[in-house]
């Protein structure tokens, strides 16, 4: 039954009040202080080490993973669980490479570090990139996903969902980075238990339905029996979902640009690592990659026990649309509406809390590229403090309205996980081939910058469309080995044109890097040692 009861509302509302006391008390302590854009930001020297992890975690994690990864759970199985699994590997270069060269050149923003590394036309290009990949594609599908799911479980319209998610999420960004990150950690504690909660419930009722009453690892051990097929990470040419993880792609090929670009390239997510010493912004990301490893069991488990219950004749007009075609997003919300009193109302505080996090998060980044990389540098360069963070918090309201108009339009998507990866995915290269020649290479000049962050569109699109212009002529290629291919295709470009251009001084403007900055403590090595461990032994078992 699609309503919530009284208990449900009441564990709802104690976790809003909580979250908005805390981040209420927050911003008052920091009100106090005289405003400055680096504080609002980034929260400068504020964020421990838990906070910076859970915050990483809480922006990351939203309705695209709850309905969408679990979409993709229910259509592919276990395998899109790399996207979370591989991150955690990825965080662990972030920490040990890319943050140390942020730092040690005092970045606080992506295209600041594309400004002192190249010019103001390279850093002007990505900015605008990035704030178009945010508001039409990153803050569009969570608030789509989102409104799915809660108008999903409960009696609210999908358009009050639009708007609710909308005015909370911007509610919470007016704070500041301070108050996003430290609301993050109940958010992340509350997706997490919430989460769990919800694959517990879910193993139980599998394990019920085949007579075993409800026993969570008698229910694991059916799913693996009844879905041999969804236990597999690494598909074979011929599978059915092949174009959408291609074989041992994601382990050496495009998905490590996805990684790569996303957790050490986008605004969005270093930024919470930027405002802290490097012994600081170390553990976090360690903490969060931990945090990566426990994904798959809260988002991509309850789509498998929902397909393999389908299998069973259960959910077979929820699973289904009014013409009978499968809609797999629909597997998260129809496994919330079995859930008991209380406990829906759990499971519900932690979807909204994963949504509103990861809205926060994404639009506090926006204002922070529009306010520092666009509005300082082309209209105000004499721009006050106080007058920065007012742009900023416009500039919040103004994407969040443009999102919550244009996210309807997704309705006709089946997995809108994959949809975002893909379309994300045609900037990723470029951008990855960017920062990386700029950090390795000191020859690498300002004009092969700019033809990577022009090119890498183009290309993909014409990667994408060439085998239907060619009536199928052009191999249809996964778009994770497209990344590859533009990837690899721009660097080359990127050395020819860099040699070429001998009278280039662009080449002088490198940054500092001192090998010392590198070196990792005894606990983070552990702690990585460990993750490599855990990953090896997955990849083994569900090969």
């Amino acid at each position: 039954m699609n309503q919530l009861t009284s208990s449900d509302y009441f564990v709802f509302l104690i976790y809003f009040i909580a979250v908005s006391g805390y981040g209420y008390y927050i911003y008052s302590r920091k009100k106090a202080k005289n405003a400055n854009s680096k504080d609002f930001f980034l929260a400068e020297g504020s964020l421990t080490w838990w906070a910076i992890g859970a915050s990483l975690i809480a922006s990351n994690i939203s309705a695209e993973h709850f309905i969408g990864m679990s979409g993709s759970g229910f259509a592919l199985g276990l395998a899109i669980s790399t996207y979370e699994w591989m991150a955690a590997a990825t965080l662990i270069i972030v920490a040990v490479f890319f943050i140390p060269v942020y730092l040690k050149n005092g970045i606080y923003t992506m295209p600041q570090f594309l400004q002192k590394r190249y010019n103001s036309t390279v850093s002007a290009v990505m900015a605008v990139f990035w704030l178009l990949v945010y508001v039409f594609v990153n803050l569009t599908s969570i608030i789509y996903l989102g409104a799915l799911a809660i108008s999903s479980i409960s009696q609210i319209s999908f358009g009050w969902c639009v708007a609710g998610l909308a005015v909370c999420s911007i509610v919470v960004t007016l704070g500041g980075m301070k108050v996003i990150g430290y609301t993050d950690v109940i958010q992340v504690l509350v997706l997490i238990i919430g989460g769990l909660t919800t694959t517990y419930i879910a193993l139980t009722l599998v394990s019920d339905h085949f007579g075993y009453g409800e026993n969570v690892l008698k229910g694991l051990a059916i799913i693996r029996e009844e879905a041999p097929s969804h236990f597999h990470m690494i598909f074979n040419k011929g599978h059915p979902y092949y174009s959408d993880l291609p074989g041992l792609s994601v382990l050496i090929g495009g998905m490590w640009i996805n990684n790569l670009n996303y957790w050490a390239c986008n605004q969005y997510i270093v930024q919470r690592a930027l405002g802290a010493d490097l012994k600081t912004a170390r553990k976090g990301i360690l903490f969060a990659a931990f945090l990566k490893l426990l994904i798959p069991v809260i988002a991509v488990l309850p789509g498998i026990t929902v397909y393999v219950l389908f299998k069973e004749g259960v959910f077979q007009t929820e699973m289904l649309n009014a013409a009978g075609e499968m809609k797999p997003d629909r597997a998260y919300p129809t496994l919330l509406n079995l859930l008991p009193s209380g406990l829906k109302g759990l499971a519900f505080a932690a979807l909204t809390a994963a949504i509103i996090a990861s809205l926060a998060g994404k639009a506090n980044s926006i204002s922070t590229i529009f306010s520092l990389d666009i509005y300082r540098h082309f209209f105000n360069k004499q721009a006050s403090e106080k007058k920065l963070i007012r742009i900023g918090r416009s500039s919040i309201i103004i994407s969040m309205v443009i999102a919550s108009l244009i996210a309807p339009a997704l309705s006709t998507l089946d997995q809108a996980y994959q949809f975002i990866q893909e379309y994300v995915g045609f900037i990723a290269p470029g951008v990855l081939a960017i920062f990386l020649l700029g950090i390795l290479w000191k020859r690498i000049t300002a004009a092969a910058a700019l033809f990577a962050a022009l090119a890498t569109i183009p290309f993909s699109t014409v990667l994408k469309f060439l085998p239907v212009w060619t009536n199928g002529y052009f191999p249809d290629y996964p778009f994770l080995d497209r990344m590859s291919i533009v990837f690899v295709t721009l660097i080359a470009l990127m050395i020819v044109i860099s040699l070429l251009d001998r009278r280039s001084k662009d080449a002088e403007r490198v940054i500092e890097i001192d090998k010392s900055m590198f070196k990792c403590s005894p606990g983070f090595v552990a702690g990585s040692v460990i993750i490599v461990g855990i990953l090896a032994a997955l990849y083994t078992i569900f090969w």
